[in-house]
């Protein structure tokens, strides 16, 4: 009987059969994405954008703002901790004993020490710094689902979206998981998943470092490659029972958005840290941070607007007990990673156009505790008053804005709250914070009901 099926093979030889069995997404090496909401409508910033490209240093699960970039000298002992300040290149600037590269670079980087929220919980603190909004339905531990607010990308992807096969926003080198949790915030939201950044999980500082999405398959040449895509186009053409009809137009554009990324030889050449020159991957540190920030000031040249370099697994940072200890392991890496950024970012002059942003989601208690059982003591969560590091994309470097209380408790001056970090980050970025974005259900939203940082940019703390 004759039928009007398509052929079960394709002319270069690969059966139906072994097409559903590989997977699209193995053939792509990327998963599917969402469906698009309807379009926003993006305004200008009262201003020209300086930053061309966000670099995001996120310090998963808070660091303490006492024993960093806050310290207090003169509070009593359960305060002020076991490290010693250091002076800076800018006059009453200190900072940690354990950051001297960071002193030596003061002039390059403002420090803001009362942003507030007043909550302390990672997932929903996590949620307002990385987008600047509350998240939607917030409660203890709630985590990531299409409710939530867009991150910084995915805004920037839905107001601009691009015309070339850069991605807007790569996160690495890992996501922020921790079984069952996953951190709301990192993540597209209510945008829908077409502007999810892309999620690297690969430590550059691993011999052998590669993304496998960004790479042919072992074996498969230029020609071959470009027979896998004719192999997607017949099937997409032809075969019914794929999806329905928007969701088919989503997959063919994912995979044209693949196809494309696999032969973006400038972005392929980014992740390549075998080109970098060992002196400079020394300098930065054979370290996973300090090979992540190099990775992150390799894509920002290669054109990724945003990078966002999470310092740690969910909840590194979070030093409920052995706090002393722990930094000592975890700041100089930090600290020789960063200044080697910002030397290389003002050395290419690339640093007035790279907004730099380094913080965690809040701070930690004035009061050193030990917990039960614990023998090593360290500081709880404290979303009333902590620090942030801003530098590049118009900052005003060398200075510091806003002073918390003497046990840095509470600000003691005007207090910046995350939406007004997001509203920094989106100025800087060029986009006005009363931009519209749509919903899923197509409803109109600000982008953001924050206010912009102005001492960073004016020098007048």
């Amino acid at each position: 009987m004759h039928s009007s099926a398509p052929s079960p093979r394709h002319p270069i030889g690969i059966h139906r059969r072994e097409l559903l069995q590989v997977g699209y997404s193995g053939l792509m090496g990327m998963g599917l994405a969402g469906l698009m909401p309807g379009v926003g409508r993006a305004k200008t910033a009262d201003r020209p954008a300086r930053a061309k490209s966000l670099i995001l240093i996120f310090l998963t699960g808070a660091p303490s703002h006492h024993d960093t970039f806050d310290m207090k000298p003169e509070a009593p002992a359960e305060v002020r901790g076991e490290l010693k300040p250091i002076a800076s290149r800018v006059p009453g600037l200190q900072v940690c004993e354990l950051l001297p590269q960071m002193a030596a670079r003061a002039e390059h980087y403002a420090i803001v020490r009362t942003l507030a929220h007043g909550d302390n919980n990672h997932l929903m603190s996590t949620h307002m710094l990385l987008t600047g909004h509350v998240q939607p339905g917030a409660f203890f531990d709630k985590i990531a689902s299409r409710d939530d607010w867009p991150c910084y990308s995915a805004a920037l992807d839905y107001l601009h979206p691009r015309r070339d096969p850069i991605p807007t926003g790569v996160n690495l080198p890992n996501d922020l998981v921790q079984r069952p949790l996953t951190w709301p915030g990192q993540h597209a939201g209510l945008l829908g998943a077409t502007h999810d950044p892309w999620q690297i999980k690969a430590d550059p500082n691993e011999a052998g470092f590669r993304v496998d999405a960004l790479q042919l398959a072992p074996g498969i040449d230029v020609e071959r490659f470009h027979q896998r895509r004719e192999l997607l186009a017949h099937v997409s053409a032809s075969q019914s029972w794929l999806a329905q009809a928007a969701e088919n137009n989503v997959l063919s554009n994912q995979q044209h958005k693949a196809f494309e990324l696999l032969t973006s030889s400038g972005l392929a050449k980014a992740f390549d840290l075998e080109r970098e020159p060992q002196e400079a991957r020394e300098r930065y540190g054979r370290s996973t941070i300090g090979q992540s920030l190099l990775l992150a000031r390799r894509l920002s040249q290669a054109g990724v607007p945003v990078v966002q370099v999470n310092a740690g697994r969910a909840q590194t940072w979070d030093h409920h007990s052995n706090i002393f200890p722990t930094l000592r392991k975890l700041l100089p890496p930090l600290d020789q990673g960063v200044a080697a950024l910002l030397d290389d970012l003002h050395g290419s002059g690339a640093l007035d156009e790279t907004l730099v942003v380094l913080l965690g989601e809040f701070g930690r208690t004035p009061k050193i505790n030990t917990p039960a059982g614990a023998k090593v003591p360290g500081r709880d969560h404290w979303g009333n008053c902590f620090f942030g590091l801003f530098a590049g994309g118009g900052v005003q470097g060398g200075q510091v804005i806003g002073k918390s209380d003497r046990d840095g408790a509470f600000p003691a001056t005007n207090p910046y709250s995350p939406g007004d970090v997001g509203a920094t980050i989106y100025r800087a970025l060029g986009l006005d914070p009363a931009s519209e974005i749509r919903d899923r259900l197509d409803r109109p939203l600000r982008l953001n009901l924050g206010t912009p940082i102005a001492p960073l940019f004016t020098g007048e703390a």
